[in-house]
């Protein structure tokens, strides 16, 4: 009698731990998130959410009575080439969306691919598909542009197909570098490559100088294939000179980030993150400048959600003003050290560029309200 009772119990106890090991399953597998993301180039999230077909906006700019001298005049004077990486499976899934959001504002954009799309249009890189061959994608992609498009921009974009990026930022970094300098620019990782290197989910962008060194390099200098993407060209850019800019803005806070803007935002970071982070993996938005350049781990659907967020969504009563140029140098304490370019914006006319100005960072932070 006492042991079919204490059977019972066993049994009991036995279905409650099973119907429990159930209900948490499907929770967490119904509330995913980038945190248990191992390896920093893992796609295996976002591949699996679904997307709708892409959305048309309305053509309403002419009502957000916009004063856009400074970003059209950057856009003649800081010309970028945007080429991204994505493949024959991926390209009327995410490419698409790319294509129809942010890409439009690239100076010229390039799709490579495993495969020739000429209605797309799409690049056949002759490399074998897959995460194991985005170095020798990546090297190629590189050495395509510059054959095919290098007197076509002064700086070159790589981005993946579910990185989004805000291209009138990224041209307010750029504005104040020259091209002629060897130096690219992206999200600094600190590990494996001495100088460091920049992430390849986050993208990076390398100067004209930068591309014709990587062009005109040596035979044998630099890795084909395999390898992580990001590292390979970190090392490689590393052997022939080229510096890993500070994209951080004069507050310290980052452009370049790796995640999606929630991720960001909440700190909710793989454990690598913290080990690769130059600056500390910080969170919140005091950690993130107001004119941010990429997110990553975007997916098709939160394309257009930022596409909305940034070039729609407005304020009625407030009219924004545009910042201090020197927002867009790096922190005072950077290692990275550069001769500004700096342009401004006089009352009526043109946009104009003057070399060597005297503005520096200091005054740019007594008229900032600090926000550390």
């Amino acid at each position: 009698m006492a042991l079919s009772r204490n059977i019972s119990i066993f049994l009991v106890y036995l279905s409650g731990l099973l119907c429990g090991l159930i209900v948490s399953r499907q929770f967490f597998t119904s509330h995913r998130s980038l945190t248990h993301i191992r390896y920093p180039q893992s796609h295996s999230e976002i591949d699996s959410i679904p997307s709708d077909s892409h959305i048309h906006f309305a053509h309403d700019e002419s009502m957000h009575n916009e004063d856009r001298r400074a970003a059209n005049y950057l856009y003649k004077n800081a010309r970028v080439l945007c080429w991204i990486m994505t493949g024959a499976a991926n390209l009327r899934t995410k490419a698409i969306h790319v294509k129809a959001t942010w890409a439009k504002r690239c100076n010229k954009v390039v799709f490579m691919s495993d495969k020739e799309d000429k209605e797309f249009p799409a690049i056949h890189l002759n490399v074998g598909e897959g995460r194991d061959h985005l170095t020798a994608k990546t090297m190629q992609a590189f050495e395509y542009i510059y054959k095919n498009h290098r007197d076509d921009a002064d700086w070159f974009l790589k981005a993946d197909d579910d990185t989004y990026v805000i291209l009138e930022n990224l041209r307010f970094l750029l504005g104040a570098h020259s091209p002629s300098d060897p130096v690219y620019f992206g999200h600094h990782f600190k590990t494996i490559v001495r100088q460091g290197y920049h992430s390849g989910g986050a993208g990076y962008v390398l100067s004209k100088e930068a591309l014709t060194r990587f062009a005109n390099r040596k035979s044998g200098l630099c890795a084909s294939d395999l390898g992580a993407e990001d590292v390979e060209i970190g090392k490689c850019l590393q052997y022939l000179g080229v510096k890993p800019g500070d994209s951080r803005d004069a507050l310290g806070r980052t452009r370049f980030h790796c995640f999606n803007p929630g991720t960001h935002l909440h700190g909710s970071y793989p454990d690598w993150y913290y080990e690769y982070d130059k600056y500390g993996a910080k969170k919140g938005m005091e950690s993130m400048s107001d004119f941010p350049i990429t997110f990553h781990y975007v997916s098709t659907n939160d394309m257009y959600d930022l596409e909305f967020f940034i070039y729609h969504l407005r304020a009625y009563g407030i009219i924004e003003g545009n910042p201090p140029i020197e927002l867009t140098y790096p922190p005072k304490n950077s290692e990275y050290k550069f001769k500004p370019r700096v342009w401004h914006i006089p009352p009526k006319g043109d946009v104009t560029e003057s070399e060597n100005s005297s503005t520096t960072n200091e005054s740019l932070l007594n008229a900032q309200v600090s926000r550390n």
